[in-house]
């Protein structure tokens, strides 16, 4: 990570150098597009190291949500500073009325070159990488999806800019390459506009896949002390971190011993169907004790364990 993040950081300025020699608002566009990418690596890191801290008194769940809120922050950056800065290159090469000048665009081709070759080779080992997980398994990892996307973002903008600074240089119209700053400037904020909206489900609370999920219905309502399961609540509190807590009606007659010895081998089946259950709540009722408590006098009711919450739980 360390390595990618020099490596980002070297093109940024190789590309700043070369827009600002060559006065090329597409080569700018890049520039700002690898800094975005350089600051979007920055919080990974801080968002790696800080997500892996143990849980304590402040945070019982752990920490696992660190990690959206610095992706967060890292499409708020792509955004502003990515986005909006192509955005206004692409617009200001619109307005300007200077004379045309060429000099400084063979070395700034020369830059998006090399740019390419390197994008293009970080996205082949990205692309090796997720293949060898599998496509579906690495997609779930955030990092390698943020990697795999970034790249390819990435080749896309470089491919850009080299058209517009080609067909400007071949036309003499500064339209073709400031129409590559604002296509430059679209890509970016779409890709803040997928972060921050993944972030953000994150942040708010998401459910477990569906897959999991039904995993964990089908294993409780295979349970044969289970009569029913009146509800079940899963959220993400980290990338490979789950909470699950369900509500269900058991059986008749089972006697507290009973009880507490069924929720503990359920919590343990679905441990082992589902690893990343870390936090795993029962919320157990005698559905034959509610309905006996709903037919009795009120006086008697109220003097019930039932009526007054006292439930079996785990």
């Amino acid at each position: 990570m360390l390595v990618a993040l020099a490596a980002n950081l070297v093109i940024a300025l190789a590309k700043t150098v070369g827009g600002l020699i060559a006065n090329s608002p597409a080569l700018l566009s890049e520039a700002a597009h690898s800094v975005a990418d350089s600051l979007n690596e920055v919080f990974l890191l801080a968002a790696l190291r800080r997500s892996r801290r143990p849980a304590d008194r402040r945070h019982p769940f752990g920490y696992g949500k660190e990690r959206f809120f610095w992706s967060l922050l890292a499409a708020v950056g792509i955004f502003v500073m990515g986005g909006c800065f192509s955005f206004y290159q692409g617009v200001e090469a619109l307005t300007r009325d200077t004379q045309e000048s060429f000099g400084g665009y063979i070395a700034g081709l020369v830059v998006l070159g090399v740019s390419l070759l390197a994008e293009g080779g970080s996205l082949l080992r990205a692309l090796h990488q997720l293949r060898r997980q599998g496509v579906s398994e690495g997609l779930r990892d955030p990092a390698l999806r943020t990697v795999v996307a970034e790249d390819g973002t990435a080749v896309v903008g470089v491919c850009l800019a080299l058209a517009g600074m080609a067909l400007h240089m071949a036309t003499g119209q500064v339209v073709w390459e400031a129409s590559a700053s604002l296509a430059i400037g679209a890509l970016l904020v779409y890709v803040a506009y997928r972060l921050g909206r993944e972030a953000r489900d994150q942040l708010i609370g998401e459910a477990a896949d569906p897959e999991a999920g039904g995993r964990i219905r089908a294993l409780l309502r295979a349970q044969p002390e289970i009569d029913s399961v009146e509800a079940l609540f899963t959220m993400k509190t980290g990338i490979d971190s789950l909470l699950v807590a369900a509500r269900v009606d058991l059986v008749p007659g089972l006697d507290s011993e009973r009880v507490e010895e069924v929720a503990v081998r359920i919590k343990r089946s679905i441990a082992r169907t589902v690893p990343e259950a870390e936090q795993i709540f029962l919320d157990v009722t005698d559905r034959l004790a509610q309905e006996n408590v709903i037919d009795r006098p009120a006086h008697e009711a109220r003097e019930s364990p039932a009526a007054t919450g006292e439930r079996g739980g785990a």
